[in-house]
């Protein structure tokens, strides 16, 4: 029996147990019960909803972006699939109004394409970065599908086939008038599908924000970085692809599943998410229900993850973590170079936070360096005092330090 059938051997019988304890919780909490009169009540049912919590499926979060405010005005949002490939989805947030002044000044907000990492999480964990830009800009994002849901008809998706899908959707929106924002893992890919894109004489986006990712991974290595040279590609094929089983539209694809990932999530610090539970618990047994909800909030987000696929996985570890292809200049893509300097119309814009502790300071704005033929008038530099990885697209300091300078940029190439 594979790694992937005991997991789902044991999801499968913990199942009971886990309903069970979110009904304990239910009845030991609720005031038409005469159990949560009992001595000990909100213990027991704070026990019980941990339980549940740390044993239950978590499934993909909804995008839940529904209104925003333009202008003054709230504006109603709908979501909308522009492009369905198998392993990725382009989805595009339309605004809607009626009033007169919204509608001309939306209809001159610049594009913007959100190229939303294949690492681990769903597209969903930038809801924030959308959300915000959708105050000012017409934007897309990138949606990737779990790879246990994408038949093995589809065949195998590699590094080569998320550049081709990035090609693919700047063109479709228009490159002339497209601004594109990469988080974290994709800076590598959208540098490249730019990059391929300037060298054949196709039209490029008016500017690129590339936000906490590995363009050159040497600078400041991260534990991540380090755990990708420390083992051969052997030992990644090795211990961490496994083969999906029945009975999910994926069975025989390989794939890194995604609760291995979250094992890993887990274990680069365990004594945070131990507090954070602890922490949990106590709100539910004060009675805090405020800052229980924001608990849920993040683990439902941070406990949903998806399946990569294999091939891609491997060829990530291979060409930005452990040849550093891009940097030196060795990459090619189908028998393309990938050649940074062929970018000259295209601004610029780099984003970094101090604490970073999964793309150091420096691999983000390594790009700079790469991309010589951008007249140096059109590059830009951020790094955010005091935020981590999250920080710099999510959370306050994303709404009220960097997204203003991002709108700016954006804005001024507009």
């Amino acid at each position: 029996m594979t790694l992937y059938q005991l997991h789902e051997l044991g999801r499968h019988w913990m199942a009971p147990w886990v309903h069970l304890a979110d009904a304990n919780a239910r009845i030991f909490s609720d005031p038409n019960s005469w159990l949560s009169a009992l001595p000990g009540a909100e213990r027991v049912s704070a026990y019980n909803e941990l339980l549940h919590r740390l044993g239950k499926d978590y499934e993909k979060p909804a995008w839940g972006i529904h209104e925003v405010e333009v202008g003054g005005h709230a504006v109603p949002v709908i979501e909308q699939e522009v492009i369905a490939n198998p392993f990725c989805r382009l989805l595009r947030f339309k605004r809607y109004t009626d009033d007169a002044a919204n509608i001309k000044r939306m209809k001159e907000d610049p594009a913007v394409l959100v190229v939303a990492p294949l690492s681990g999480h769903h597209a969903t964990l930038l809801r924030d970065t959308v959300r915000t830009l959708l105050r000012d800009h017409k934007v897309y994002v990138t949606e990737w599908i779990d790879a246990r849901m994408v038949p093995l008809a589809a065949g195998e998706f590699g590094l080569d086939d998320y550049i081709a899908y990035i090609e693919q959707f700047i063109r479709h929106i228009g490159a002339g008038k497209l601004h594109v924002i990469s988080v974290c893992q994709p800076t590598v890919p959208v540098l490249a599908a730019v990059s391929l894109m300037a060298a054949r004489g196709e039209a490029t986006p008016r500017s690129l924000v590339m936000m906490g990712g590995p363009i050159d991974a040497r600078s400041s290595p991260t534990a991540v970085n380090g755990l990708a040279t420390r083992n051969s590609l052997a030992w990644f094929e090795s211990n961490v692809i496994h083969t999906v089983p029945a009975p999910y539209p994926g069975e025989g694809r390989r794939v890194y599943p995604g609760f291995l990932q979250h094992a890993g999530f887990i274990a680069m610090n365990p004594s945070r998410h131990v507090m954070s539970h602890w922490d949990y618990y106590s709100d539910l047994v004060k009675g805090d229900l405020q800052d229980a909800e924001a608990h849920r909030r993040f683990y439902d987000e941070y406990n949903a993850v998806l399946d990569m696929p294999a091939k891609y996985y491997l060829d990530t570890i291979r060409t930005v973590f452990q040849e550093f292809l891009l940097p030196r200049g060795k990459w090619k893509v189908k028998g393309e170079p990938v050649a940074p300097a062929a970018i000259k119309k295209t601004a610029l814009m780099s984003i970094e936070g101090e604490l970073d502790d999964i793309s150091g300071p420096g691999q983000t704005a390594a790009a700079h360096g790469l991309c010589t033929g951008i007249p140096k008038a059109r590059h830009a530099h951020l790094t955010v005092q005091g935020a981590g990885h999250y920080g710099i697209f999510s959370g306050r300091r994303w709404r009220e330090v960097v997204y203003p300078q991002v709108r700016d940029f954006i804005a001024k190439y507009a």
